[in-house]
């Protein structure tokens, strides 16, 4: 018996029994009921009983309450243990009673066979329902022919995943649910996520993970962004993300790129309007992506928005670039190979000349023709008049 103030009268004599029938019982996925009775012995008369509660593990708590029960929402793999004991209170006096301690063993299971690297996504769908997509690694030890199994619980529902991904073992290593029974609008309640197994070799450990529902939100985009410049001044403005909470419980990140110079600025907003001053001779790419500020706790920011163009020297189309790029290329390297082969001559290996045809009628001058080949330059000039002239005449009695 512990005694604050010593010197109080009425506390004389006085004895404090701690509680009796003190019972831990698992009540639901890593949920405790901790329930305990008055010591039948307490003397009750002219005081107030409270009960104080340490949580020893696996997280420390401390609390007191007048009932003679509680509830405790923890991860179980490890087990849990508690300790409780009267407070009898009366004007300015405090007396306690002796500790009473109970446990919950761990559940059964090979070392190492539990999942490890357990992470969640939760994302608010247009139709403001909550998807929720888990991924993990399977435990060191575990079997390859293990086959593992997650349940969530959210308030007082549970359910049990029907959509999994497999590793090459054939192991399930991922989990998605479409739509849950999370509340987007609630703030910061936990999503218990637990996940056992099987195998024909080893006992598979099942493990437990707590997570608050709006740490572990993917924040949607924000919409609508517009940009628009003013003289000197960009001006941009968007919508609040997807999401039941107000425009003031959203802070953005607002990313600005100089297309020309190369500089990067990434500046915090916590409105959903922004003005800057900027050089309107430069061309800049612009993207936002938000997440959660004042109203819960901060989740995973959202993707950036699709980048918007502002300034002068706008880029041409890239792909109009691409194909000006390869046409360019391939009309230098056609040149190339073109050279290369005109040194090496290929094209006279690839592609030979066509013989002349062999004269199959008879040259009706054949002596004049071998005479013409043996005259000198002046002959050969004289021969190809005289040869015209006869040529002539031979039409000339064709036509008559």
């Amino acid at each position: 018996m512990n005694l604050i103030q010593r010197n109080v009268p009425q506390a004389a004599g006085v004895q404090v029994f701690p509680p009796v029938n003190f019972t831990l019982t698992v009540s639901a996925l890593a949920q405790v009921l901790l329930h305990w009775k008055p010591n039948p012995n307490q003397e009750q008369k002219n005081y107030t009983i409270r009960y104080d509660v340490k949580i020893l593990s696996p997280v420390p708590e401390e609390y007191d309450t007048k009932k003679t029960h509680s509830i405790q929402t923890a991860a179980l793999h490890n087990g849990f243990s508690a300790h409780i004991r009267t407070l009898l209170l009366h004007n300015d006096f405090q007396m306690r009673s002796d500790w009473v301690k109970e446990k919950l063993p761990p559940p059964p299971g090979a070392p190492e066979t539990s999942v490890t690297n357990l992470s969640c996504v939760t994302r608010i769908t247009i139709s403001s329902t909550v998807s929720l997509h888990c991924t993990w690694v399977p435990g060191q030890g575990a079997p390859e022919d293990t086959e593992y199994f997650l349940f969530y619980r959210y308030e007082t529902y549970t359910e049990e995943c029907q959509d999994y991904i497999k590793d090459k073992w054939n192991r399930n290593t991922e989990c998605r649910f479409s739509v849950t029974h999370i509340d987007p609008e609630e703030v910061d309640n936990l999503i218990v996520i637990h996940i056992n197994g099987s195998s024909k070799y080893a006992a598979i450990k099942p493990f437990q993970q707590l997570f608050n529902q709006n740490a572990i939100e993917k924040v949607n985009v924000p919409r609508n962004v517009t940009v628009l410049l003013e003289q000197n001044d960009l001006l941009a403005t968007w919508e609040k993300p997807i999401s039941p909470f107000r425009e003031e419980c959203f802070e953005y990140e607002f990313y600005l790129f100089n297309l020309k110079s190369g500089n990067k600025q990434i500046l915090k907003i916590s409105s959903n309007d922004f003005r800057l001053r900027i050089d309107v001779t430069n061309r800049y790419s612009i993207q936002i992506r938000a997440n959660h500020h004042i109203c819960c706790t901060r989740g995973f920011w959202s993707d950036w928005s699709e980048i918007i163009y502002v300034g002068q020297n706008k880029l041409e189309n890239p792909v109009a670039w691409i194909l000006a790029v390869l046409c360019v290329s391939s009309c230098c390297t056609f040149l190339l190979v073109a050279i290369k082969c005109k040194i090496n001559h290929v094209w006279s290996k690839l592609f030979p000349p066509i013989p002349t045809p062999s004269n199959k009628f008879r040259d009706p001058f054949p002596n004049d023709y071998e005479r013409a080949r043996t005259c000198t330059s002046e002959t050969e000039t004289e021969f190809g008049s005289f040869a015209e002239d006869l040529y002539c005449s031979a039409l000339d009695d064709s036509v008559f």
